[in-house]
């Protein structure tokens, strides 16, 4: 029996044995740093030390990055911008330019290339590398972290957190250690005793209502997780208790994929002012085109069109078609996206406050590899997340 199956039978078995035997894997997270924000300092010098905040101004907006300098007054990313506006009243809003953020991030991802094409795209910020086997024959992926953190400060005059560890689970949890402009490594056997003392929260995919869940169940540190057995988890959290019990192990076998697939593409628009179904049609065009020209990177075609709107109450509906063949065509795309809307069955003069286009459920191209992960990476064309 494997170090790795004796870990996921019995507890007691040491992480750092289970580890060991899939430690051969070198594993970077790169994340850049207040990403969109950062750029907006780097291109303009008079915005540089002062708190950014990368939004549209208005009582529906959102932040879509905030510099560090602006994240000392409580500014997150996703934060309604009239709230940033209240935390930081000194704060200087800049529209979002996301052709730059797109020139930037494939800057980024040249300097990848030079030690590695095992590249996994999470967003424009941020990305998973496997330097298991790198280009450039440095020695250890310590020194190839950073080595990109290095070239892309002297080239792009941007800065980047790295984490380095055996797996992307561990990696991406490392990466936010020392941030901004840090790197932290994860050696093999440093795993059970970095894992253990971590608050659950630190787990990625463990939201607040989860970490609410587990406090009543008695668990708050990831090595309450690793105590338990695997039936008393079951019984708590359903099929995520599997995940939850491999990941207090240290055990993560997703593998970096590059040009990884996406399960959705879509894009959305929050209004100014509330409007009716009809008005929608103009969002409805333009979200279309976005979407459909960000389908093009995806290699795949889509059996799916989705409509979703949240009316002025805050409801959400979605409506969708699902053919036996793919969309064919943008026109043809474009035509069931606003056909969608007859499915609505609200009142004419109901307002909305959203409306989003969604492309799904796309077919693989023939001989197209695929892997557990490729389930779990929808797409939003929206804004930074971290």
């Amino acid at each position: 029996m494997s170090a790795v199956d004796s870990a996921m039978l019995d507890p007691k078995v040491s992480v750092a044995a289970a580890i060991a035997e899939i430690g051969s894997r070198k594993i970077v997270h790169v994340d850049m740093d207040a990403f969109y924000a950062s750029v907006e300092q780097r291109d303009d010098a008079s915005l540089r030390g002062r708190p950014v905040v990368v939004a549209w101004k208005g009582r529906r907006s959102v932040v879509c990055a905030a510099s560090y300098e602006a994240r000392r007054f409580g500014v997150r990313s996703a934060m309604p911008a009239v709230s940033a506006e209240r935390l930081c009243p000194e704060a200087v809003f800049i529209p979002p330019d996301f052709v730059r953020y797109k020139a930037a991030s494939q800057a980024v991802r040249e300097i990848f290339q030079r030690h590695t094409d095992a590249i996994e795209p999470l967003s424009l910020d941020e990305a998973y590398l496997d330097v298991t086997q790198n280009k450039t024959g440095i020695p250890t992926a310590t020194l190839v972290a950073k080595t990109i953190r290095q070239q892309i400060c002297d080239e792009l005059q941007l800065t980047a957190s790295a984490g380095v560890a055996p797996n992307k689970f561990l990696a991406k949890i490392a990466s936010d250690w020392r941030k901004p402009n840090g790197q932290f490594v994860i050696q093999p056997h440093e795993v059970q005793t970095f894992l253990l003392a971590l608050p659950v929260g630190r787990i990625p995919g463990v939201g607040r209502v989860t970490e609410a869940r587990m406090a009543k169940a008695g668990i708050k540190l990831v090595g309450d997780i690793y105590t338990m057995e695997l039936t008393a988890l079951e019984q708590e959290f359903g099929s995520y208790a599997q995940r939850l019990y491999e990941l207090a192990r240290g055990i993560d076998h997703n593998p970096v994929v590059s040009n990884r697939m996406r399960k959705q593409i879509s894009a959305e628009d929050t209004f100014p002012d509330d409007i009716s179904l009809a008005e929608c049609e103009a969002h409805i065009r333009r979200l279309a085109e976005k979407v459909w020209n960000a389908s093009k990177e995806n290699a795949r075609e889509a059996k799916t069109v989705v409509l979703k709107l949240k009316t002025k109450e805050f409801q959400s509906l979605t409506r969708c078609l699902t053919s036996r063949d793919p969309v064919p065509s943008f026109e043809v795309f474009l035509n069931i996206a606003l056909a969608l809307r007859e499915r609505v069955d609200l009142s004419p003069k109901q307002l909305y406050r959203l409306v989003g286009i969604g492309l799904s459920n796309f077919r693989l191209e023939e001989g197209t590899p695929q892997d557990r992960s490729m389930a779990e990476a929808p797409l939003l064309i929206a804004e930074e997340t971290s």
